[in-house]
């Protein structure tokens, strides 16, 4: 995503690049010359970027998932200070979806038994995906039923049957997919699906980099992409 995030920054006439930040290197140095910071790390650095952020009055972009209920609250107390966009995907495909997702809900109320299906490449460490874990909590919002009770990660031995509130919820992981994403609405006669499937990492940085350039204009707060997008 570093990689996607620079290359696209680049090509952006409306986006200009004041440092790549790796392993190694130093926010701190070169944060007071930059407008907003995206964050695609990993979830124990998180945090640390968001203060960092806060004591320098910039915006900031996190696309990280994964994170510890401590770290998550942390960051969260910063948006008092500064706008902060947090999404599990930057996708405007995907972010379409979880607006989909939404309305079809509503729409086929509860005759229809929910199932998540993700899939990403083999090198991905947390699972379900953020998006995936996005959509789920969309489908217990509409549906009004605790995701804690209801959600059932796969299945193995004598589950008994399904029932009428349960939300399921599939990891698959190999090779190098950039992200597969369905939404399966099962009812009786008839099957729905809501599918989403990722080519190119550019289509998060694009995303993000549209999610930096808004957050600029924005006053403190907590944002996500389907604010950007005009979704919400």
């Amino acid at each position: 995503m570093g990689q996607a995030l620079l290359s696209c920054g680049e090509a952006n006439p409306d986006i200009e690049i004041a440092a790549g930040i790796d392993i190694g290197d130093s926010l701190a140095d070169v944060i007071a010359g930059s407008d907003a910071v995206i964050e695609f790390s990993f979830h124990e650095i998180t945090r640390s970027v968001a203060e960092l952020c806060a004591e320098h009055k910039k915006a900031l972009v996190i696309g990280t998932t994964g994170h510890a209920a401590e770290d998550k609250e942390a960051i969260l107390k910063l948006q008092t200070e500064i706008p902060i966009v947090w999404a599990s995907n930057f996708s405007t495909g995907v972010n379409t979806l979880f607006w989909l997702t939404r309305k079809a809900t509503e729409v086929l109320g509860t005759d229809f038994d929910l199932e998540v299906v993700e899939m990403h490449h083999r090198l991905k460490k947390d699972a379900p995906s953020g998006t995936a874990a996005t959509l789920s909590e969309i489908l217990a919002e509409v549906r009004q039923v605790s995701l804690e009770k209801e959600l059932r990660h796969g299945r193995e031995g004598i589950v008994g049957e399904r029932t009428d509130t349960e939300i399921g919820m599939h990891s698959l992981r190999g090779g190098d997919v950039v992200g597969d994403h369905t939404v399966v609405y099962a009812g009786n006669g008839e099957r729905l699906e809501l599918t989403h499937k990722a080519a190119s990492r550019n289509t998060f940085a694009n995303g993000a980099l549209r999610a930096a350039i808004w957050a600029c204009n924005q006053s403190p707060g907590l944002y996500n992409m389907e604010n950007v997008l005009g979704l919400e």
